[in-house]
């Protein structure tokens, strides 16, 4: 029998082509980058549960590896964030497409019974908005 623990799921990686505007929309989305990180090759922000987002400028990646070359067409990547309530998901997705992000799809009623919407970060890759709609047998 192996004694030796799995692997961890511990990072979420994401190449990204402008560091600032990344951290912008993050921190718009309430997660907290060190002061300064715009100016770092590196940055990390914990997420609740220990999970953490990384954020790697294009220009970091091809440091360490010269043929790197940033993925062409759409991205395959989404994360999401749990908002309070179905209102705080309309509320967040009208901060961040009136701060200039794009909105690939307003905030809807799903059949699957969450309220759920759908961003872009600086880069395209997914962002999704989602809460429990309220228990229509309640």
């Amino acid at each position: 029998m192996n004694s030796t623990p799995a692997p961890q799921f511990a990072v979420v990686g994401l190449a990204v082509s402008d560091l600032a505007a990344s951290i912008a929309f993050y921190r718009r989305l309430g997660l907290a980058f060190p002061d300064g990180a715009e100016q770092e090759p590196h940055v990390e922000a914990v997420l609740p549960g220990g999970l953490r987002l990384a954020l790697d400028p294009d220009s970091t990646i091809r440091s360490f590896h010269p043929d790197w070359r940033p993925p062409a067409g759409g991205g395959r990547t989404a994360l999401a964030f749990r908002c309070a309530d179905p209102a705080q998901v309309d509320a967040v997705y009208e901060d961040l497409v009136g701060a200039g992000y794009h909105g690939e799809l307003k905030p809807w009623d799903a059949f699957w019974g969450q309220r759920y919407a759908v961003m872009h970060d600086p880069d395209g890759n997914g962002v999704d908005l989602f809460a429990p709609l309220p228990d229509a047998a309640a």
